[in-house]
């Protein structure tokens, strides 16, 4: 994949959602701008939809649902649609993971991974929805009770603008492979994958309104969705703000939520660690895309003893990190846009006000562009537990260390914020590493590593602020279905 075409795919190009199987403009006929973060500059626009646009698109849906083969499908011939969706994806790779960098400001090898990952979903899924099974309960002499798996009815899917392309699929890929029908609404500061994802859902075989995509601002397009009345399932991946409202929006109609709500998880470094394979771990949990991750290793706990070694370490490697463009593929992209941009640098600036030590800073390549959102990767170090950038998720390439002393304290800085969504234990002791994993507050922890290349297997969520609900390998598709009891009385 050259650089060429990451610059220049989609240039100029107005996109159009899909509702019904079919390429459509908001009714409004308004549209937005699609920027690319690398130089602040629009190449592409998309539909501006509104209430009425999404209440197409759910009632499209509902046919699909009630009145189409989708439901009533084997859940082999289903997994069959997906599985020629991963086929699609695999073929079209170089021009996704090109359209995924443009939108997202992404380095081109992150898209690439990132379709990489996409792929996994639907091949994972494609496989997995004939394998959800329920069960016969004993009950009382003369009846036979069993329970059924069957699919919530029309799933709400709003995805992101971090990694839309990964999130769609763990999201459409348990949906679909139970025989639900979905709306998808992308953030809009990146839709253009989710878009393509429709089409090539079309060309795998998937019936008209099964899978439909509506471009919007969330105010408008993604607010009129998780309100709707014909909506049964709502999942959601973003800020806690936004998740509440979600929440509740949901349950004016006593709807069912998977909320994955953000991060601020800890890695915590002991003594007996392995520190030279720890280093290069630690820095890339917190500038893969920017930092820009939910699940972003964005503390640093690090026991006394080799607090200063690891310090000098981490410093050593963020001093040569180095920003700049998508195609220019340097260990970090842009921010996604100038707000975002603005909140690093705000927080990074009232930290450095309040005396927080600046340990290393790395760089933005000086031939960016100028109008590019980019911000240089900062290492703070021993920071208070108690500060703003220890406590709040920053979203950016921003890195917090604190020493401890002993796994009590370890413990209590890792569980001392409002978020519990990932954890990292690097330590050789083996009762400590299991010691720890169970003592901390977090839907995953990784011991002497830190992710999974997508982890697509792994269930996924969090505790506390980081949301409920379990995304990933089969957790996601009992939370995209509903026990359904059945008792026989035969005497």
């Amino acid at each position: 994949m050259g650089t060429h075409l990451s610059a220049t795919v989609a240039e100029g190009r107005a996109f159009m959602q899909f509702i019904d199987g079919k390429p459509a403009d908001a009714l409004s006929g308004e549209r937005i701008d699609v920027v690319c973060p690398s130089d602040g500059k629009a190449f592409a626009s998309i539909p501006a939809s509104g209430a009425a646009d999404v209440d197409r698109a759910v009632k499209a849906a509902r046919r699909a649902f009630d009145d189409g083969p989708w439901s009533r499908m084997p859940a082999m011939e289903r997994g069959r649609c997906l599985t020629r969706l991963f086929h699609l994806v695999e073929r079209d790779g170089a021009e996704l993971a090109a359209l995924e960098s443009r939108d997202t400001g992404k380095p081109v090898r992150q898209g690439r991974a990132d379709v990489t990952a996409t792929m996994r979903y639907y091949e994972f899924y494609g496989g997995a929805g004939d394998k959800i099974h329920g069960d016969t309960i004993p009950f009382l002499d003369g009846y036979t009770a069993l329970t059924l798996r069957e699919p919530h009815g029309v799933v709400a899917g709003i995805i992101p603008w971090n990694y839309p392309l990964q999130i769609l699929a763990r999201v459409a890929g348990a949906a679909l492979a139970m025989g639900n029908t979905l709306v998808v609404k992308p953030a809009e500061d990146a839709s253009l994958t989710a878009i393509r994802m429709a089409e090539l859902a079309l060309e795998a075989g998937f019936p008209e309104g099964v899978f439909n995509v509506v471009t919007g601002y969330g105010r408008d397009a993604g607010a009129a969705l998780s309100a709707h009345p014909m909506v049964d399932y709502v999942t959601f991946t973003g800020s806690p703000m936004t998740g509440t409202a979600i929440q509740q929006a949901a349950a004016i109609n006593n709807r069912g939520v998977t909320m994955e709500l953000g991060g601020k998880s800890p890695q915590i470094v002991f003594a007996d660690a392995d520190i030279e394979k720890a280093l290069p771990v630690l820095v890339n949990a917190i500038i893969q895309n920017g930092g820009q991750t939910c699940s972003a290793g964005s503390r640093v706990l690090i026991e006394r003893p080799v607090y200063e070694q690891v310090a000098a370490g981490l410093a050593e490697r963020f001093s040569k990190l180095v920003a700049g463009p998508h195609d220019a593929d340097l260990d970090l992209g842009a921010l996604i846009n100038p707000r975002q941009k603005s909140q690093v640098a705000g927080m990074v600036a009232a930290a450095e006000e309040a005396g927080i030590p600046v340990l290393a800073k790395g760089s933005v390549h000086p031939d960016a562009p100028s109008g590019g959102y980019y911000h240089a990767p900062v290492l703070f170090g021993s920071v208070d537990p108690e500060a703003a950038i220890a406590r709040q998720e920053i979203f950016g390439p921003v890195l917090t260390l604190f020493p401890f002393e002993g796994e009590d304290e370890a413990v209590k800085l890792a569980n001392g914020t409002d978020f519990g969504l990932v954890a990292g234990i690097w330590t050789r002791d083996g009762g400590r590493q299991h010691r720890i994993a169970k003592r901390v507050r977090a839907g995953q922890v990784f011991v002497n590593g830190y992710g999974a290349g997508g982890g697509i297997e792994l269930p996924f969520g969090g505790f506390k602020k980081s949301g409920h609900g379990r995304e990933k390998g089969f957790e996601a598709l009992y939370d995209m279905s509903a026990t359904k009891t059945i008792v026989f009385n035969h005497g």
